[in-house]
């Protein structure tokens, strides 16, 4: 077996794991589905990338998804926002994750630190004790704890390096998964699948990390392998947009998966057919985007096979002459040219940006995009108003006085003074519910223009 073998065999085996989690029960249409952590929710990209999922797989079946991270948040933090913050969402399930502040930083660079992170560990347990008991008390909400995306100890060359935090952090792994085990909730591990990956890459580039720079907050394509292993764990793993077979000879249609080809036309080395998917492919964003992103969503397919176990949009043509070059089009719009060989293996769509379906699928993300970035702004005012109002007694107050403890606060404080301007405006209800129109605006046209249509396909041999 030569290394290339060996080591795509050791990474298979380590991420054998996430299939063994498929019990995160899909979600439903209608579903109301919260996902409350630390800044790797509040400022990440992971649970936005699921719903796009959802948007492009389930376009008839639609669902809401919501951020309710915090960045800085342990356990008890969002214990104590809870009533506040995660009930107010009218959850039909609540994603919890948390973990990466609780297991602390700097003190592994002290003496004890041994003490200290079992502290730490046990203080986080016992705060999550008290959260299960709200839980517990919502019987209709379903319950998924997921642990935390890895903090990356084994990378080289970068600062921020607290020898054993990895370690605490399996610790609070452990009490999640037995706790979701006790209550027989879904469990989600990040940890493990994300540290298997960095430590096989890490065996040709030392500096490799999906953890970011600062080897706690992944980058984009970080955040697309939490939703690849999330969506993973729902059992979604191979199932294809479509899956279209035709016999050129024969003419006749011998598969349409998911989809439905009628109106099948074969004469002088020309094929012709309606195309109407139920699904759109799911689109790879090319561009970084978010606060200091350096990496792309995109990125992930040299991470783990998303394309082929997550984008499959096939056409595959039997009966053409092997060595010839056919074209593609679809909507008159030219997608490529493939040899008859090519065509008889299949052609898979949705790795080919150029199809109008991929075109109308990318319109879907950009919305997203533009919802998550009016979301953002919801969360940088729930950090003001749960992490530095509330313990002055100015929780929802909306008021000058607010605003001006915090511009007295952010004179010794970047943090405040890097959420001054957009408090400014949150404070006021009439802007949050402006921005919250505008969300559902974006959502309602997203569950809009993502309705499959019916698209002409030609096929025809190139002179």
């Amino acid at each position: 077996m030569n290394n290339i073998l060996k080591k795509a065999f050791v990474l298979l085996a380590s991420l054998g794991g996430i299939a063994a989690q498929a019990q995160v029960a899909p979600f439903r249409k209608g579903d109301r589905v919260v996902f409350a952590g630390n800044s790797i929710t509040d400022g990440g990209h992971y649970h936005s990338y699921i719903w796009l999922y959802y948007m492009t797989r389930f376009p008839d079946q639609r669902i809401d998804i919501f951020n309710a991270g915090i960045g800085g948040d342990v356990a008890a933090q969002i214990l104590g926002r809870f009533d506040g913050d995660i009930l107010p969402k009218k959850p039909t399930a609540i994603a919890l994750t948390f973990g990466m502040n609780d297991t602390r930083y700097m003190e592994y660079l002290q003496p004890g630190a041994d003490e200290m992170a079992a502290k730490a560990v046990q203080t986080s347990f016992e705060s999550y004790q008290q959260i299960e008991k709200k839980l517990k008390a919502l019987p209709s909400v379903r319950k998924i704890l997921m642990s935390s995306s890895p903090y990356d100890e084994t990378t080289k060359g970068k600062g921020n390096y607290y020898p054993g935090k990895s370690k605490a952090m399996l610790k609070v792994a452990e009490f999640q998964e037995a706790a979701a085990k006790k209550n027989n909730w879904a469990f989600v591990d990040f940890n493990r699948p994300m540290t298997a990956i960095n430590q096989q890459f890490q065996q040709n580039d030392s500096t490799f990390t999906i953890c970011g720079g600062d080897r706690v907050h992944p980058g984009q394509d970080g955040h697309m392998v939490m939703a690849y292993i999330f969506l993973k764990a729902q059992g979604f793993a191979n199932k294809e947009v479509a899956d279209v077979v035709v016999d050129a000879n024969q003419k006749k249609i011998q598969r349409a998966t998911n989809s439905a080809v009628t109106n099948l036309a074969v004469t002088n080395g020309r094929i012709q057919f309606d195309y109407l998917a139920k699904a759109l492919p799911y689109p790879l964003d090319t561009v970084p985007r978010g606060w200091g992103a350096t990496t792309r969503q995109s990125e992930v397919v040299n991470l783990v096979d998303f394309t082929k176990e997550f984008n499959h949009e096939m056409f595959t043509v039997k009966g053409l002459q092997a060595d010839k070059k056919y074209l593609l089009l679809i909507d008159k719009d030219t997608v490529g040219s493939f040899t008859g060989a090519q065509w008889a293996e299949g052609i898979n769509l949705a790795g080919i940006s150029r199809t109008p379906q991929y075109q109308q699928a990318t319109a879907v993300m950009l919305l997203n995009e533009e919802r998550w970035e009016l979301e953002r702004k919801f969360r940088q005012h729930a950090w003001v108003e749960f992490n530095i109002l509330k313990e002055h007694g100015r929780l929802n107050k909306d008021d000058v006085n607010s605003m001006a403890l915090l511009q007295e606060l952010g004179k010794e404080n970047g943090w405040i003074r890097g959420n001054l301007d957009n408090y400014s405006k949150s404070r006021m209800p009439a802007i949050r519910e402006a921005w919250q129109k505008q969300i559902e605006v974006l959502v309602s046209t997203i569950y809009t223009i993502n309705q499959p249509k019916n698209r002409h396909c030609e096929i025809r041999m190139l002179n």
